[in-house]
This record gives structure tokens, sequence and C-alpha cells, in this order.
């Protein structure tokens, strides 16, 4: 097949699920996106007989209400990182297509997330245990489109914060993956570079002819902290814009659940606790409530053992009296199920004892598991 592309090295990495579908030079499925690659043998053997087949990438002439697909937010991932970065480059270019190019992308978001909410947020928890700054990037704005919704926002405040979740961190791009891969204390200069980043982010969205007064009040603040503790401006309280708290909070939530050189990431239930807690400084209390409303107490992706002793993945939040849905993987002596069997966790017998987090995540097909034809 002409449009098979060899792996480049740096592309996989062990103990992480696999982004795309993996082929091999014929065109067969080798692996399917989900799959966590566990020793060097299976990289090295991957290098040597893998390729993957990209998607095709919708040019940004193309309107966005053209593209009606059906969302499937893990096999559109490699599209929306692609389309983030080349949106980036554009902005950071000066480009003439970069404002379309992110309002695609926007509503690119505003569809999966609506046509797909639960899968939308297990590919959050799913890919969160070390991801890429531009990976950050795309959760930031998928929970800003959650918590906007149940925050209350109408539809242009929310598609105005979705955009600005994708583009407020654009300063910090070229040095991001180099400060979360850093164990060391922050220097000088690299403090100067994280403080100015929303004024640099803002200039180059002006310079590429965006300049909605609303994403750039955003990114000016989700700095700014409630109790005035926050930067540039040192503003407080209602003179900060809730979407910039909604902003700051969708980062906060991410740092915590990510893995960095310089710390472990917290469990759920840490993370819950927290931003729990965050209401009586630094956030609107309203803020932390729509977050933790969105997430649920056992957010999709997330994996759980049950009073059975089953483990699986949580599918779907609880709707109607059910659930959360969970997909058990493992048997109650942790042997792997042959696929992956629903169970409803409002029923006695299949009720949730516990968090599961293992170091390396197991092996999923994840469109399979959350419903997607292939």
């Amino acid at each position: 097949m002409s449009d098979l592309v060899r792996i480049a090295p740096g592309a996989l990495e062990l103990g992480r699920p696999l982004p795309w579908n993996v082929y091999d030079a014929e065109g067969k499925v080798l692996l399917r996106q989900g799959y966590v690659i566990q020793t060097m043998g299976q990289l090295e053997q991957l290098f040597e007989r893998g390729r993957f087949k990209p998607r095709t990438i919708r040019r940004p002439e193309e309107s966005p209400e053209a593209d009606n697909h059906e969302r499937n937010p893990f096999a559109d991932y490699p599209d929306l990182l692609h389309t983030l970065d080349l949106t980036l480059t554009a902005i950071t270019n000066g480009e003439a297509s970069a404002p379309q190019r992110l309002t695609g992308l926007t509503r690119m978001i505003e569809r999966t997330c609506k046509q797909a909410p639960d899968a939308s947020l297990a590919l959050v928890h799913l890919y969160a245990v070390e991801p890429s700054f531009h990976e950050q990037i795309l959760f930031y704005a998928i929970l800003c489109q959650f918590m906007g919704d149940e925050f209350g926002l109408e539809e242009e405040r929310t598609q105005q914060l979705t955009a600005a979740a994708l583009t407020a961190n654009l300063a910090l791009v070229p040095v991001a993956n180099q400060l979360n891969a850093s164990n060391q204390v922050l220097n000088e200069t690299q403090r100067k570079v994280i403080r100015k980043h929303p004024e640099r982010s803002i200039l180059a969205l002006k310079e590429a002819g965006i300049d909605h007064p609303l994403l750039l009040t955003i990114i000016a603040q989700h700095h700014e902290q409630a109790d005035g503790s926050g930067y540039p401006l040192g503003l407080s309280g209602t003179e900060i814009r809730p979407e910039a708290e909604i902003l700051a909070l969708a980062e906060r939530y991410i740092a915590m659940i990510t893995k960095r050189a310089y710390r472990t990431r917290m469990n759920l239930s840490e993370a819950r606790k927290l931003i729990g807690n965050l209401g009586d400084g630094p956030f609107r209390p309203a803020i932390p409530k729509s977050l933790l409303k969105v997430l649920g107490d056992y957010p999709p992706g997330i994996l759980v053992r049950l009073d059975n002793e089953e483990v699986g993945v949580v599918t779907t939040r609880p709707h109607l009296g059910r659930g959360p849905m969970v997909k058990v993987l493992f048997g109650p002596r942790g042997n792997r199920y042959n696929g992956a069997f629903e169970r409803d966790t409002s029923l006695l017998e299949f009720g949730i004892r516990a968090l599961e987090e293992p170091e390396i995540m197991p092996s999923m097909d994840f469109s399979r598991i959350w419903g997607f034809g292939y």
C-alpha cells in the first residue's frame, strides 16, 4: 500500500498505548490502537516490521461543517493531534489560514465531545500518564468543552473557551517538553518564559489575524486566581472571567494526573479531593464543582476492581439509574478474558470496590470496547 509510512524512531514508547493502528508492509493490521508495548524486544520488532497508515487530514480550505462523519475520538486522535500541530504552526508563522484552521479544530472538538462524550473523556484518561505537550493541549480543550457546557456557558462562549485552551500555551510549545522532562528547579530564564507566555501567545494570535476579544481575555487571565495570588496583574474575584478559571482548572487537573520527571502522578481519589478544596481560594466554588460533575466519581478510561474481583475499564458515566458501566478485562484470579464483558456497577454483585492504577496500563482495543465500528 503506497500510503503506509514507516514508523519513525521515537514515535513509539514502552508502556504507552499505541496512538494508531500499526500495519505490516502489505497493509494488514499488526497491532490495534490501544495496544501497550511491554518490552524492548517488542519495540525492536515493530521498528523492523511495522508501519502506520495516517488518516486523511481535512484541508484548511474545507468547511468544518462539511466534516460530518461519525466521531470516534480514538480513530480521530492522530487527526486531532496533527491538525493541532498544523494550526499552532500556522499561527506562529502568521499564515492566512490560521483563523480558519483554529475555528475548524475547535468545531471538530466540539462535535467529538457532543457525539461521543464518554469516549472523549476516556481518551484523556487513557493517554494522560505521560503525554506530549500537544496531547496536553488537546486534553485541556476537551475538558474545557465539557466544563463550559456544565457551567452553563452559551455556545459562543464555550467555543471561544475551547479555542483559548488550544492556543493559550502557544508560546510554551518550543520549551514545554524539555521543561516536563527536567527534574531540576526552574532557573530565572525559564520562569520568565513561563510568566510571559500568555502575552506572547496573544501577540502571535493577533499577528495571525485572530483577535476575538473574549478569546484574548481568557488567555490573558488564565493564570490569575480568585484570591489575588495569580499573574500577570494580580486580579481577584469577579475581575477574572469564569472562562479563564475553567481553563486554569483544566490545566491543573491534567497536571495532577500526569507523570513528570520531577514528580509522580496523583491517583484519581487524591485529585478529586484536591479539586474539591480549590473553591475555597483560587477558584469560584462553581468552577471545581463543574469539573467534578463532568468527571463523576469514576471517569471513563479509569481502571477499577469490582466487588466480584473482576478488573475492567470504566466506559460510561452513570445514566438513567445505571452505571457507571465497566467493560471487564480480567477475571477474579487475574486471568485475562478473551474479550471485554459489560458490567452495570449499580448492581450489587458488580459494585466498584477500588481504583486500579497499575504502572503500565493493559492493552485494550479502544474502538471495540467503546462500541465503534472499524
